[in-house]
């Protein structure tokens, strides 16, 4: 009797080990205000390499400014959301201008061209943004992981900074705007490969965690 119990206690131990080893950890790379050119490309270079997709919060003037890039972004499966036309707070804008600024970019993307987020730039908030917002089918994209790579312009610290407090669920804030911020979240998709994270764009992390997000409501991160 006592071998048939521990036989039983073992494979049990077993079958709790495979299910704590197929666990997976899911994490959503975001980049604000791009396109940018170069740091695009590279970037864009960098994600194909490894498989990875990301989503990327566009500005209208600078996709005027970069069709190509723009498009590349799309083409290579990357989802597309909305940081505004100018970049201007959008907290100080009227309702007119919030819907022109909303409006003008996506009149630049594709129609067929899905777009579910706005991350207002600095995250700038208030009533009538989330109204805007839900009015234009969008919900609000926060971040849960910001390691400030537009001031800190230093990849290792910027790596540090993500990889050593970055959690299932998390949304990664980054910029594609400098080398210093393509090396490091070129590092940190490595990085976090390696511990046996997956990276799946924001959309994809929240249907992954049964979150379907609501127009003009607010989200930084998905857990279950």
């Amino acid at each position: 009797m006592k071998r048939i119990i521990t036989v039983f206690l073992c494979l049990l131990c077993l079958t709790g080990s495979a299910a704590a080893s197929e666990e997976e950890y899911l994490v959503a790379l975001t980049f604000d205000d791009g396109p940018s050119g170069r740091f695009t490309r590279r970037l864009l270079d960098g994600l194909e390499q490894r498989n990875v997709p990301a989503t990327f919060l566009l500005c209208g003037y600078r996709i005027a400014q970069y069709p190509k890039e723009t498009a590349r972004i799309i083409e290579e499966g990357h989802e597309i959301g909305l940081h505004g036309y100018s970049h201007a707070p959008m907290n100080l804008m009227d309702r007119r201008r919030l819907q022109k600024e909303l409006q003008d970019t996506l009149a630049l993307l594709p129609k067929d061209c899905p777009v579910a987020f706005l991350r207002p730039p600095g995250g700038t908030l208030n009533a009538q943004v989330r109204a805007v917002a839900a009015e234009n089918g969008l919900a609000i994209l926060s971040w849960s992981v910001d390691p400030r790579d537009w001031e800190v312009r230093d990849a290792a610290a910027i790596e540090r900074s993500v990889v050593d407090r970055v959690e299932d669920g998390d949304v990664i804030l980054l910029h594609d705007m400098s080398d210093s911020s393509v090396d490091a979240a070129l590092s940190i998709v490595d990085k976090l490969l390696e511990k046996g994270f997956r990276f799946v764009t924001v959309s994809q992390l929240a249907r992954s965690k049964k979150i379907a997000p609501q127009p003009g409501k607010s989200y930084g991160r998905f857990r279950d």
